[in-house]
């Protein structure tokens, strides 16, 4: 059974949750269809870091940015918006145009091209995130995306090129389900072919870490990247120090 274990003060920290130390030396095992994050074609280095994008990545400009454009308050948004449009958007249900037809529970028109401008500008690195993906990375450690977000997801790629860490290999709009379905996550351990205790998978919602939990994957809640550094090194993962 899954325990929930806390850090040692201080006490602003993240949650640790299905502890499996992993060795500081590095292990590898065969992989029948690795990725190109891999170390080498044959190999992977274990564990497999799963990574949640919005606001454990990229900032997630919806809370400010997007009421901002509207003219609205975020109270105000949400009253406003159709219910499942977006969850519908982000599962690849529907497409951008569609989404546009339905965004608003009355239909109303809007400037989609200035809504996709507007969170374009708003994506960026959470503070000291992109440093700890490099040192990661440094120490090819093989890393995935593992989120829910739509097509959009190129916009952040295109502004932010996080494919030169990670891959975007789990999107929900390319497997038509949504994290926490378990589902999704097992999946993801189906896809990359390892025990689900082989990986470790990061995330700033609860809910979520819990149901990687519940199939057996190391959760990590995000609070910032200091304290992911922590619990990661805690976890046995060798993170380079000052790399550039």
């Amino acid at each position: 059974m899954a325990q929930l274990v806390r850090a040692p003060p201080p006490p602003a920290t993240s949650l640790c949750f299905h502890p499996k130390l992993f060795s500081p030396v590095p292990r590898t095992r065969m992989a029948i269809n690795p990725t190109n994050t891999s170390p080498s074609f044959n190999s992977r280095k274990l564990p497999i870091l799963l990574f949640d994008i919005m606001d454990t990545i990229v900032r997630d400009p919806f809370y400010h940015d997007v009421p901002a454009f509207f003219a609205m308050s975020l109270k105000e948004l949400i009253e406003c918006k159709h219910p499942t449009a977006w969850l519908e958007f982000e599962n690849g249900v529907i497409d951008e145009e569609e989404l546009e037809g339905k965004f608003f529970k009355d239909r109303r028109p809007f400037d989609l091209q200035g809504l996709k401008n507007c969170m374009r500008r708003g994506y960026s690195y959470i503070d000291g995130v992109e440093q700890l993906l490099q040192d990661l990375k440094q120490n090819n450690y093989e890393m995935h995306a593992f989120t829910n977000y739509p097509i959009w997801y190129r916009i952040i790629e295109d502004k932010l090129n996080i494919s030169k860490y990670l891959s975007w290999t789990f999107c929900s709009c390319m497997y038509g389900k949504r994290k926490p379905d378990p589902d999704f996550y097992l999946a993801v351990v189906e896809h990359l072919k390892v025990d689900p205790a082989s990986c470790i998978f990061v995330d700033d919602r609860i809910k979520n870490v819990e149901a990687a939990v519940g199939v057996g994957i190391t959760g990590l809640q995000f609070k910032n990247s200091d304290l992911l550094r922590q619990d990661l090194l805690r976890l046995g993962v060798d993170i380079a120090i000052d790399a550039q």
